[in-house]
């Protein structure tokens, strides 16, 4: 392990073991305080945030642009101010601490033992989400979850999540499409953060008027076991209380071979994704490289160039 993966697992679990510790109305005043460090720093990826927003906030100027990614980085940082601490929170105040729209849609479809997916973009806390899913519906889901350096770090991840209740497989190692099929024929529930392609072969697809990459899994996974595909987007409001809506299922196409229903499938998630960050694009935690126009070129053998 180099020193600075050493100081990234260091720094991770000081932020575990201390922060939720601390009472609320000083966690999120640090929060902010980091935040707005972060944010005057002008780092890379406050300048890919910023990037991004002015993809989906096209007519904004600079200084609004700046204001957005101000905004921005204090949602990121309330993100981890409450991952950090949810492990601490009683039942009730995971409970009260998430609203959702429209949660029959999954509800209702567990209902008809088919499974279902939800597919959420980087909006708000989906941990806290994960969280409200096992803790005030009391239902158990798989989900998965990137391989990060150090491994020390993944693991944390890995009980982290593991530990508000969710089943959670490595994206890398070519086994765990396998392993949600199986959970989805079984009547289950899995959740998968989609809209950001990891492997270099997602489906290509508009996003606010932009060609982008997203997964295919969730398409895939729909038509091979005849789940319900749901697109979820969350946001933050000026309450402690996280919002959420469930949108209505997106269908399997009844024309067209695999490659052309999963291409339909996975712009429909991309269109509900767009309307949920458009909405509150301050929420929205993509410090990355999204739109196929700004990834580095690759070499043969898929590695950044």
């Amino acid at each position: 392990m180099s020193a600075r993966e050493r100081l990234t697992d260091a720094l991770y679990g000081a932020g575990w073991a201390t922060v939720k510790k601390l009472p609320e109305p000083l966690a999120v005043r640090l929060g902010t305080s980091v935040a707005d460090l972060a944010w005057k720093r002008r780092g890379k990826g406050v300048l890919r945030l910023e990037s991004n927003y002015a993809r989906v906030v096209p007519d904004a100027s600079p200084a609004r642009l700046r204001e957005l990614s101000r905004a921005g980085m204090r949602s990121y940082l309330r993100y981890w101010m409450e991952s950090f601490r949810l492990p601490a929170w009683s039942a009730e105040r995971v409970s009260t601490g998430f609203e959702v729209k429209d949660i029959h849609h999954v509800t209702d479809g567990l209902a008809t033992g088919k499974g279902v997916v939800l597919a959420l973009p980087h909006l708000a806390n989906w941990d806290l989400a994960g969280a409200w899913v096992t803790t005030e519906l009391k239902i158990p889901f798989t989900t998965v979850a990137e391989r990060l350096k150090p491994e020390t770090l993944y693991d944390r991840f890995v009980a982290y999540r593991e530990g508000l209740g969710m089943e959670v497989l490595p994206h890398s190692g070519g086994t765990a499409f396998g392993t949600l099929a199986r959970r989805l024929r079984d009547g289950g529930l899995v959740c998968l953060v989609a809209d950001r392609d990891l492997s270099a072969s997602g489906v290509e697809v508009s996003f606010f008027g932009e060609t982008a990459r997203m997964p295919a899994g969730p398409a895939l996974l729909a038509q091979q076991t005849g789940c319900l595909l749901l697109p979820v987007t969350l946001w933050y409001d000026d309450t402690p209380v996280m919002k959420g809506r469930v949108h209505p299922p997106v269908e399997v196409p009844e024309s067209g071979d695999r490659t052309r229903r999963t291409s339909v499938m996975t712009q429909a998630l991309a269109d509900a994704f767009a309307a949920g960050i458009a909405d509150h694009p301050e929420d929205w935690h993509m410090l990355q490289r999204l739109w196929v126009e700004d990834l580095e070129p690759r070499a043969p053998d898929g590695e950044p160039t």
